[in-house]
């Protein structure tokens, strides 16, 4: 799948991000933007329109994109310049310049930091094995920051597809290269996601009170241990994501993230407030939605409609790129577990993060389905992997304690 360039008849869908895109001296951690396929075909596609009548209002963009790079370097550069700028304003057509100008380049010109810049592009469309590729080549014939960088992508590659020995290796090889705190956060997220979440976050916190680090690697820790307090139902999490917010406002990933959080702790107004200048991130845009419905707001009707269609258009034309959002949407706010089910499975087969996970679980058993639950389960059982968002496995253990019923975990978001 390649990202569109040209106008069409709604704003751009812009990426759902996941939490690689920092930096620490040396080392360019960059984005990730979801993308899928989808085989449906809805509603036929409104194509005539007038010659003057305006379609969309597209962010305006200042980048060459006919300059052919004559240096690794300066191609390097250029590449960065264009993650950059999709991970501040989360429009896809920034990676489309990235692959134009890499499409351009020759093959045996491809310098290690090409191959990470390439690998990160691939990722961003959830082509990880072509990701995989480069990356091991750059960790067998690379060295410094850019074998680090490898490192540090392979490992976060390897944990969204639920790699966890592989990960683990990874992280392994980043700390002995590489000793602090990103390394450090890259070994707790595989150490929570494989039955040691306490002891995760608290080596984790320790770490970030006594590391004499740069501000980003610290907050990257910080934004790890917000990670690993959402799992460990730690109410601290939404201050650690909080504080990472204010630091980079531009964040998307972290603010999807505290927005996400602030609906599920009982504060959609909270939520609306993050979302509200995001109309065309789809993670974001479903948030808002959810929002409203728990609210009753009357604004929750036109945004579903517009919702409706850019889902409907992205699976006419084969290109859904964020099935989890998808699911979430059909699941939460249009009350269609069936629906959810199927592209939650389909979300789940290339994402197993536990958002993921706790989707595909809600999914399943609103639709009443079983058996998806309990492969999913021995999944979970395997890796010992345990996580205060998933609805308990004992439908009958959601009426003590804290938990909510069954009902009111279908529904939750």
């Amino acid at each position: 799948m390649s990202w569109p360039t040209d106008a069409s008849p709604r704003p751009l869908r812009r990426g759902r991000l996941t939490r690689h895109t920092r930096a620490w001296p040396g080392l360019w951690l960059l984005l990730t933007l979801g993308a899928g396929i989808a085989e449906a075909a809805p509603a036929p596609i409104q194509t005539q329109f007038p010659d003057t009548e305006v379609l969309a209002e597209l962010p305006a963009v200042t980048i060459d994109t006919r300059t052919v790079d004559t240096t690794p370097d300066a191609l390097a550069q250029r590449l960065r310049e264009d993650i950059a700028q999709a991970r501040k304003t989360g429009d896809p057509r920034f990676i489309g310049y990235g692959e134009g100008r890499l499409r351009r380049w020759p093959e045996d010109r491809m310098t290690p930091e090409l191959r990470v810049l390439r690998a990160t592009l691939a990722q961003s469309q959830h082509r990880f094995d072509v990701a995989e590729t480069d990356l091991r080549w750059v960790v067998d014939h690379g060295d410094g920051a850019n074998r680090a960088q490898a490192l540090l992508t392979l490992a976060s590659i390897l944990t969204v597809q639920g790699r966890y020995d592989g990960a683990r290796a990874a992280c392994d090889d980043l700390s002995n290269a590489y000793p602090g705190l990103i390394s450090d956060s890259c070994l707790a997220t595989v150490d929570a996601r494989t039955g040691n979440a306490q002891t995760a976050f608290d080596r984790l916190n320790e770490a970030l009170r006594s590391a004499p680090s740069d501000s980003t690697s610290r907050l990257w820790a910080l934004g790890t241990l917000a990670d690993l307090a959402d799992q460990l139902d730690d109410t601290r999490a939404g201050m650690y994501w909080q504080q990472v917010l204010l630091q980079d406002p531009d964040d998307l990933y972290t603010r999807t993230q505290l927005a996400d959080w602030s609906l599920r702790h009982g504060q959609p107004k909270r939520t609306l407030a993050l979302t509200a200048d995001y109309p065309a991130v789809d993670a974001l845009a479903v948030l808002r939605a959810m929002a409203l419905k728990s609210l009753g707001d009357p604004a929750l009707s036109p945004l579903v409609a517009h919702l409706r269609e850019r889902f409907s258009e992205a699976r006419w034309r084969g290109n859904l790129l964020h099935k989890r959002d998808y699911a979430r949407f059909e699941l939460h706010v249009e009350g269609n577990p069936v629906l959810a089910l199927e592209f939650a499975e389909k979300n789940w087969t290339t994402q197993r993060e536990p958002a993921d996970t706790r989707l595909l679980l809600l999914a399943a058993r609103a639709a009443n389905a079983p058996e998806p639950e309990a492969d999913l389960r021995q999944w979970l059982d395997r890796w010992q992997q345990s996580d205060q968002r998933y609805p308990p496995a004992d439908p009958s253990a959601a009426l003590s304690g804290s938990r909510p019923t069954l009902a009111q975990e279908t529904l939750r978001p």
